[in-house]
């Protein structure tokens, strides 16, 4: 008798915002592929990571812990692949695995994917074009070329696993797109997208950081100041005043990140067209999400990194016609480690100890358990490198978010040696949607700020983490 229990088809785009799709109510783009699993499905609407790097959230998805707890804190530490992972889990208990695309976890022996029955993957970030993978051999791994557009070809070895998979046995597919991660390059399909038209300018566009800890102006992913010409495909005039830059910059940057989100789009197309037509529609749980959110052209940035919302926001929709209701909307804090725990649960698996975060298979019901969270935890440990953002840490409840800038590499992996003072943020999100406004010195928010640090280091207790030195009650 075939295995009853639910397939997995889990899509994770690199840097790919909500606010770039239309199921998400995106001002700037249509996605409507996505907007199918969103439509049959569930949009969740409060979807954290708990480290706004490629790196880290991805270790922290498969092993369902912090990073200080995997270990994989920065760029430049990649995962242990000995680490339990979910993935091993459901492989150990039936599944067939495979992973395709992006990894971002490491090379060499140590570092590449363990608990996969197929896969093939990019080295680092890998290429748009004509892209290389690293493929399994008999003796371990070897790197071959491959012609064509990247988000088609992990497409192409995503969909040959669904053809070649074992009918009776349930499977757990990670189709990893590269795009829409910088830098920037469509395919010809739909590079003529956005030609003859302007892209609306978010509201915060020339943010000037004013009322902001000295972190935000120090933050070197300005559109324009800090971009180079393979970002615009074109020399940068950069005699414009600062904020005429942006205005420039932000047009040619956002039509070809949207134009590589659109070959994203459409295939994720072809992988829910395949399950319709071949009975797999019922029975397969379908994610779409990505590693983190990004920056596009808010508060005059690309990029990633910062705990603010753009950034620290993840797009998370998911379908299941067994056992969710269509069009639902989520309003809960889940977050990039409760996936896990999640999937496991939907597979018949409990979650295993080294889990530290909780599945969130009840709301797919409809239902919020009454002690689910109202607050999350937060840190950024990549001190000043590459785009000069400031290590920090903080919390974000239903209300507010408090921010610490302890701004100190503690010897981290890839982080600059150059600590300055810490600052302190508090955005009143309900009053101050964009983060424009730090009250941390306000007097009316005295007793709030008491509260909310305590709540932040109850939480880093929580989950084992340390406050930094100079962070006192």
């Amino acid at each position: 008798m075939p295995d009853q229990r639910p397939n997995f088809l889990f899509i994770m785009a690199d840097d790919h915002a909500s606010h770039a799709m239309s199921c998400y109510g995106s001002r700037i783009n249509a996605t409507p592929n996505l907007d199918r699993i969103a439509d049959d499905g569930m949009r969740f609407d409060n979807c954290f990571c708990t480290n706004s790097i490629c790196t880290p959230s991805r270790a922290a998805i498969l092993t369902g812990s912090y990073n200080h707890v995997n270990g994989v804190t920065t760029l430049d530490t990649p995962m242990d692949n000995s680490l339990p992972t979910f993935v091993k889990d459901l492989r150990a208990d039936g599944y067939q695995t495979g992973i395709f695309g992006k990894w971002h976890l490491g090379q060499g022996p140590a570092h590449e994917p363990s608990g996969f029955d197929e896969w093939a993957v990019l080295p680092g970030q890998g290429l748009y074009h004509n892209p290389s993978f690293i493929f399994p051999t008999n003796k371990g791994s070897e790197r071959r070329p491959v012609k064509g557009y990247v988000t088609d070809i992990i497409t192409d070895m995503s969909l040959d696993f669904l053809r070649r998979r074992e009918g009776d046995r349930p499977f757990f597919l990670m189709c990893h797109h590269k795009a829409p991660h910088r830098h920037w390059e469509p395919d010809d399909k739909h590079a003529h997208l956005f030609l003859n038209q302007d892209v609306p300018e978010p509201e915060t566009l020339y943010d000037d950081y004013a009322n902001r800890a000295s972190a935000a102006s120090a933050a070197e992913m300005r559109l324009g100041t800090h971009m180079i010409p393979l970002d615009t495909k074109t020399e940068i005039p950069r005699d414009l005043p600062e904020m005429e830059l942006r205005k420039w910059a932000y047009q040619r940057y956002i039509k070809d990140y949207l134009r590589v989100v659109a070959s994203i789009d459409d295939n994720v197309g072809r992988l829910l067209d395949y399950l319709d037509d071949h009975g797999l529609r019922e029975n397969t749980v379908v994610v779409y999400t990505s590693d983190q959110g990004f920056f596009l052209g808010d508060h005059g940035w690309y990029d990633k990194r910062f705990m603010y919302e753009e950034s620290l926001k993840m797009p998370y929709i998911m379908r299941y016609p067994d056992g969710i209701a269509a069009g639902s909307v989520n309003r809960d804090m889940i977050l990039n480690v409760d996936f896990a725990p999640t999937y496991l649960e939907l597979a018949g698996l409990p979650a295993p100890d080294h889990c530290q975060g909780r599945s969130f298979a009840p709301q797919l019901r409809g239902e919020t358990p009454d002690d689910w969270r109202e607050s999350m935890y937060y840190r950024y440990w990549m001190h000043k490198a590459q785009h000069n953002v400031y290590a920090h840490y903080g919390i974000r409840t239903r209300r507010y978010k408090l921010i610490y800038y302890y701004a100190d590499a503690l010897g981290q992996a890839g982080a600059i040696d150059e600590p300055y003072a810490p600052e302190w943020e508090l955005f009143d999100l309900e009053r101050d949607p964009y983060e424009l406004n730090n009250v941390i010195d306000d007097p009316d928010y005295a007793e709030r700020v008491i509260e909310l640090k305590a709540e932040l280091h109850r939480l880093q207790a929580e989950v084992g983490d340390e406050r930094y030195h100079l962070d006192v009650d």
